[in-house]
């Protein structure tokens, strides 16, 4: 069914669905978030960690996650409060959570309880079958499958609901 109400199209909801676009890094994750809000009218929450890594001028650290953790939570709640039925974020805690086993191969205590905290009701996963389109902030291109296999793992393991996302940029 369409995501907005046919007497009331731009109504809010107190507490709209949360649909997470998650995968790893130049899968289209902003693109899809940004046109699935569009398509849908409702708001959408882009990855805190982009924002804060520009204006920090460098590369991301152990110590920077509690922020990035808590700028991306006070990103969803901002679109959250404007949506209309859902609101799309393009990352949130669990993707954090990866890429702190990525980089730094621990998860502290506090980052797996944020992820248990409040999951969202759908994660939309992004396959690795788009061409890798780098940036400034990306900075694994040969190893998007490995990233992928580890997203699967942490949905699987927390038994959250996931649907692939496949195909090319116009599918």
């Amino acid at each position: 069914p369409p995501l907005t109400s046919p007497q009331r199209p731009h109504a809010t909801m107190p507490h709209p669905s949360h649909v997470v676009v998650f995968g790893p890094e130049s899968t289209g994750k902003t693109t899809l978030a940004g046109d699935l809000a569009a398509h849908y009218a409702t708001t959408w929450a882009p990855e805190y960690l982009r924002e804060y890594l520009e204006r920090k001028g460098g590369a991301c650290t152990p110590d920077d996650l509690p922020h990035v953790v808590a700028g991306q939570r006070a990103s969803v709640a901002r679109a959250a409060a404007q949506a209309c039925r859902v609101v799309i974020s393009d990352t949130d805690p669990l993707m954090t959570l990866v890429y702190s086993r990525w980089y730094y191969g621990e998860v502290p205590a506090w980052l797996a309880d944020e992820v248990n905290a409040s999951p969202p009701d759908l994660y939309l996963l992004l396959d690795v079958d788009v061409p890798w389109v780098p940036d400034a902030q990306r900075d694994e291109p040969g190893h998007r499958q490995e990233l992928l296999d580890a997203c699967v793992t942490a949905l699987e393991e927390r038994h959250r609901r996931y649907v692939w996302i496949r195909g090319t940029w116009d599918e």
